[in-house]
């Protein structure tokens, strides 16, 4: 498995929480950008439960233009015809480095996450596993409670992140078109912006000062993402496995993540609309714009 961690970027030598010397493997492994125009989260096709991908075939295979989703194989009936089959976890590569393993929701270490997905398969129709999602990136391990305070940090700084994440991609992307010409504008804005707070490590005390001065600074960057992340189908409803290449990486790292996404789901429907999200990160239910989210 091949998996390219993007989500760390380090704006001004920092990151999104203070590093811990554990999860740094993560940083150091995987540095090139996939394809894609959000550089913020996993690519999407590593957790997403529902992508279907194509398999290399022979060309006189019936499987050659069949697609089977993640954790499913073609194979052909005794009449010659393709249908997706539950794969062996025996099958699936050997992983070669501890990055390569996740965390499902079982709280079990799975190899990579093509055995966790044949897995997934395999209890296909069962109770186990409905509830069974890939949780995060790495080796399980102990992750504290998230206590009342530290929660209510966590948007403070996730907020700052986004906006950074934005600004850095539109001074690199002359060529890379990772944002549309709208969507560069809207940047351009808070990019020239000279009352804008610098990339780095700041204060909680500071960063909510700096939302509550500059509040419109942060609502299109809190639209972008939920943008980014709706895609399968794009609904305007954030699934689990849509979140995924999100939190994935986050929760080794920022342990309140679980438990803030789980509290932006305030009707407990197990989806996070926009106006939900929005709440989340503290913008105004009248600043909820579907359109910015195009």
């Amino acid at each position: 498995m091949q998996v390219w961690i993007v989500f760390l970027l380090c704006l001004g030598g920092k990151a999104l929480a203070a590093p811990a010397t554990e999860d740094e493997v993560i940083d150091e492994v995987l540095e090139e950008l996939p394809v894609g125009s959000n550089p913020v989260q996993v690519e999407t096709g590593e957790f997403d439960e529902a992508i279907e991908v194509e398999e290399e075939i022979p060309s006189e295979n019936p499987c050659l233009n069949h697609h089977c989703k993640k954790g499913k194989v073609c194979e052909v009936d005794e009449s010659n015809t393709p249908m997706c089959v539950c794969q062996d976890p025996s099958t699936c590569p050997a992983s070669t480095a501890e990055f390569e393993h996740v965390c499902g929701t079982d709280n079990k270490t799975y190899d990579s996450s093509c055995h966790f997905f044949a897995t997934k398969c395999a209890l296909e129709g069962t109770k186990k596993g409905h509830k069974l999602h890939l949780d995060y990136i790495g080796p399980c391990k102990f992750i504290a409670p998230c206590i009342d305070n530290e929660l209510n940090e966590f948007p403070l700084r996730m907020r700052d992140w986004l906006k950074n994440v934005l600004v850095s991609l539109y001074e690199r992307d002359e060529d890379n078109n990772m944002l549309s010409e709208k969507q560069k504008l809207r940047v351009k804005k808070i990019f020239e912006n000279q009352k804008r707070l610098q990339a780095g490590e700041h204060s909680l005390d500071l960063l909510a000062h700096d939302f509550e001065k500059n509040y419109n600074m942060y609502i299109f960057p809190v639209h972008w993402q939920f943008g980014q992340l709706d895609q399968h189908p794009i609904d305007g409803y954030l699934s689990h496995t849509e979140l995924a290449p999100l939190r994935a990486p986050l929760i080794p790292m920022e342990h309140c993540t679980t438990r803030f996404f789980d509290q932006c789901d305030t009707d407990n429907d197990k989806y996070i609309a926009l106006e939900e999200w929005a709440g989340c990160f503290g913008l105004k239910e009248q600043d909820v714009d579907k359109d910015l989210v195009i």
